[in-house]
């Protein structure tokens, strides 16, 4: 079982003692979804708020003799982080290049540079589904304000226009970042997540931690290791996007990333039609069809990035991108023809990594 731990319990040790007398722990498929180790070990955890989402490291019971510090370390990358990429933060580096991107090229530090070159490499690599230059789109559909509503065509039209990647240019020799119209902007929501979650694991890795999981309030991960469990793996539970408190399905992670896009908490109905919130960056509309796409990558970053792409590509698109990139797997929660119905489907994943427990309808693979 896993207890949370503040900073100073962490500086007196009572953390991990307080993770060994934890002894009684129950099944890990009857646990509310989140990560966990798969062999029932004592877990402990240090947290940090960042990014409106609760940042966690959980590390093995004595196995890590400096884990805590490390791991307090590794949290206190986030808030430089968070003031560096945060649209949300006039005097931020993405707040800034937005407000002047526009009138000519913007030199930015090599790590956020190479960030947006990945979010320019997802966005082809996924026919558009993910961009980072979508946020005119929410908007105009009222979810920035969270008063969502169908907007008028002329307004829709509107926010396409400065919505795409061909409207960034990216200079690697200067390192500088051009808007080729005035009004595009860039949010790193759908990517900064796992990106700040890669930098947390590179810490702990760097500081000799080889067994840990890092996680944004579930939905992103970054599993290093193997727990030292016996099968090996962190598991993961997939949270049902329709039966709160439940999980969906739950997946072992070895030296792998995973993120989760779902729209339970972020949707609205308009004449009779359900309208989530996420966007087809391609069309301006909401997605449809899918209720929550994982996606499991290399790194935290590029699942962060995918599993919005899946939830926008759906089924088929998912497939075809998992054949084609074998380092990637997903598994798609899509609307059924029954009434209130629902279908798994996974794409990419080895044999052993997903568990279905008995209450779990049946998985398809494609």
């Amino acid at each position: 079982m896993a207890r949370k731990s503040s900073r100073r319990e962490f500086l007196r040790g009572k953390a991990a003692a307080d993770a060994l007398a934890d002894a009684a722990a129950g099944p890990l498929a009857e646990a509310p979804p989140g990560p966990g180790c798969a062999g029932g070990g004592y877990v402990v955890r240090v947290s940090r708020r960042a990014m409106a989402c609760e940042f966690e490291v959980l590390l093995n019971a004595g196995q890590h003799p400096e884990g805590d510090d490390a791991a307090l370390r590794a949290l206190d990358l986030l808030e430089p982080l968070e003031a560096q990429l945060s649209v949300f933060r006039p005097d931020s580096a993405v707040s800034a290049l937005n407000r002047a991107a526009a009138a000519g090229p913007v030199q930015v530090e090599t790590p956020l540079f190479e960030l947006l070159e990945l979010a320019q490499r997802l966005h082809a690599a996924t026919n558009q589904a993910f961009d980072i230059t979508a946020a005119p789109l929410g908007e105009a559909w009222g979810f920035d304000r969270r008063a969502p509503r169908v907007p008028p065509e002329a307004e829709l039209q509107q926010a396409r226009a400065l919505v795409g990647g061909h409207l960034l240019d990216l200079d690697p020799q200067r390192r500088t970042v051009r808007f080729s119209k005035e009004g595009v902007r860039v949010n790193l929501g759908g990517i900064g997540k796992g990106y700040a979650l890669d930098r947390c694991a590179e810490a702990l890795a760097a500081a000799g931690a080889e067994h840990f999981l890092v996680h944004a309030s579930g939905s992103s991960i970054a599993a290093r290791g193997d727990c030292l469990a016996d099968p090996p793996g962190w598991i993961v539970g997939i949270p049902h996007p329709l039966r709160p408190g439940r999980r969906l399905a739950e997946l072992r992670l070895v030296d792998r990333a995973l993120a989760t896009s779902g729209s339970r908490f972020q949707s609205f109905v308009h004449e009779g039609r359900r309208f989530s919130h996420v966007l087809d960056p391609r069309t301006g509309w909401p997605a449809e069809g899918v209720l929550a796409a994982t996606a499991l990558a290399p790194d935290a970053a590029t699942a962060d990035a995918l599993s919005t792409a899946f939830f926008v590509l759906g089924p088929e698109g998912t497939r075809q991108f998992c054949q084609e990139h074998a380092d990637v797997a997903a598994v798609l929660c899509t609307r059924s023809s029954e009434r209130g119905g629902y279908d798994i489907r996974h794409f990419g994943l080895d044999e052993g990594i997903l568990r279905q427990p008995a209450y779990f309808p049946s998985c398809s693979q494609y």
